[in-house]
């Protein structure tokens, strides 16, 4: 039964990021093929998403209550989940932010900018179905790093970005929207590298 109850916590891990890579490639494909008056409907669509993975850190949260004995600490499985969370909340943001400021057609840096967070959330799902054997996985340390890098060269996209939004665009209004949108995007790839760093301390603590 130990082994059971072990084998649900990495599960719901694997499960949580595998809706935020599901919300990372939704939210690309919309931006791809951008519609603005479609976009009501493509923000139920992703909420449903997140309200997914909402339930299942809710009920992972209900059996660790009542849990007598965890494969980690209490802590490190309250805040890894929540970090996963962040993910997939923070990809909803960013559709809720080309929402709000009205944005009519998607700019080419936003896009590569998503397709970058895509590869984020990819390697945080390899690494979360990697967890379960922390103590004797080969590849887990690697999937760390490599989300460390995706991270980094999402800043540079970042600034590269930021920069040429300014030298481009001279509406004032339409900066402002961009300069938000963008800041949402590299907001999902850090939360991704919380996820990296998270699992850095939790093999940590429990080994």
């Amino acid at each position: 039964m130990a082994k059971v109850q072990d084998s649900y916590y990495f599960d719901t891990f694997a499960a949580c990021a595998d809706d935020a890579c599901r919300a990372a490639h939704l939210l690309e494909a919309m931006m791809k093929d951008f519609h603005p008056d479609h976009i009501t409907q493509e923000l139920d669509e992703i909420h449903k998403i997140e309200h997914s993975a909402d339930t299942k850190k809710h009920e992972m949260q209900s059996v660790l209550v009542k849990a007598f004995i965890t494969p980690i600490e209490r802590e490190d499985i309250a805040t890894l989940s929540g970090n996963i969370d962040d993910v997939i909340d923070k990809i909803e943001d960013v559709l809720q932010r080309i929402y709000c400021n009205n944005i009519q057609s998607i700019r080419p840096d936003a896009l590569e900018m998503a397709q970058k967070m895509i590869q984020c959330c990819e390697e945080v799902k390899l690494l979360t179905q990697e967890l379960a054997d922390f103590k004797h996985s080969k590849t887990l340390h690697d999937h760390v790093v490599r989300i460390n890098d995706l991270e980094e060269q999402g800043d540079r996209l970042f600034l590269a970005s930021m920069r040429r939004l300014h030298e481009s665009c001279t509406d004032p209004i339409e900066v402002i929207a961009w300069r938000e949108v963008y800041h949402y995007l590299e907001g999902c790839m850090d939360a991704c590298e919380h996820v990296a760093d998270t699992v850095e301390r939790v093999v940590m603590n429990n080994t």
